[in-house]
């Protein structure tokens, strides 16, 4: 089977499960095919989503302070988990392009469209750089990363992706990169923060109405894929924020009652108005939270970069001594 194949029947396991679930569930991660990474790159673009800008402003600022830290004798893997289309990274590439670094970039990301079109990109600006894209899910790609022991590892995790998972699978995913840290390895890592309940509500309700056609992209997808017939536009995307847990969760709403027919899964499901299929929750962050999720995973937090209007941190971890 190959790996294209195998994440096809991932997907369509998942959505007879998610679907056949009460309350009904489907994970964000199937969102990212073409027209998903293209929207995705929309939303980055928008005003209200402040994290793109936020961290990009980080790695500017604190590019030259990155490339010492990473820097060493040996040279150093770098690998990044999620990479989509590496607009913040490429200001990182720049910077130890510059300066003749020794590393290798390893971008790995659930869509194969985007690592395909992110070394492409950086083929055709610095065609010498050694660019080992993988295509694959964070927890499968972490135990292949265990080969990469020649040199140190710097892994990257941007944008805040760590948000997607609860506290308790964050721990998991930390641990596992711990795992296969050595003791000179360090994990470079965006979490975005508490703040304004209003600031993130926004962010991820736009006005202009794309965070909707992203969420529905999902639809688009099984009526595709497994030939449903989603009437897609009588789903409305709904996102709320707690701020006491630090929650953002999105949801796809039913807005009139009906049943969608997956005949690819053999599978009737019946939809009530005004019911629910979670798709995501996008965690925030405060210092004490991360210094928890870190001592629970074994590492410990070695420096902290936060922007100039107090949005967002990347936090740099090494394996706790």
């Amino acid at each position: 089977m190959t790996k294209k194949e195998s994440f096809q029947q991932e997907f369509e396991q998942h959505v007879k499960e998610g679907l056949s679930n009460f309350p009904k569930f489907l994970s964000s991660k199937y969102i990212y095919d073409d027209r998903g990474d293209k929207l995705f790159q929309q939303i980055m673009a928008l005003p209200e989503y402040y994290l793109t800008t936020a961290e990009f402003n980080i790695i500017q600022r604190y590019k030259s302070d990155l490339r010492a830290l990473f820097e060493n004798d040996k040279g150093f893997d770098l690998i990044e988990l999620g990479a989509g289309d590496g607009k913040k990274t490429k200001v990182l590439l720049e910077e130890l392009d510059r300066h003749k670094s020794n590393f290798t970039y390893i971008p790995i990301d659930i869509s194969q469209h985007a690592i395909e079109e992110l070394s492409s990109s950086i083929e055709r600006v610095w065609p010498e750089m050694d660019v080992q894209g993988e295509q694959g899910t964070y927890f499968k790609v972490l135990k292949n990363l265990a080969k990469y022991n020649q040199r140190p590892k710097v892994i990257m995790v941007l944008g805040s992706n760590i948000g997607n998972l609860s506290h308790i699978e964050a721990i998991n995913f930390l641990k596992q990169i711990q795992e296969i840290m050595s003791s000179e390895d360090q994990l470079f890592m965006g979490f975005d923060q508490k703040k304004d309940p209003l600031t993130i509500q926004t962010a991820y309700a736009d006005a202009t109405g794309v965070t909707q056609e992203f969420n529905r992209n999902l639809l688009h997808r099984v009526n595709r894929e497994m030939h449903a017939d989603f009437k897609v536009n009588s789903f409305e995307h709904w996102e709320a924020y707690d701020p006491e847990s630090g929650t953002a969760k999105s949801y796809l709403l039913a807005t009139e009652k009906c049943e969608v027919h997956i005949k690819k899964l053999d599978l009737k499901v019946s939809f009530n108005k005004w019911e629910t299929i979670h798709t995501e929750i996008s965690q925030k962050y405060d210092d004490l939270i991360v210094e928890w999720l870190a001592k629970e995973s074994g590492l410990q937090i070695s420096q902290v970069f936060e922007d100039q209007k107090k949005l967002f941190k990347d936090y740099l971890f090494k394996k706790k001594e």
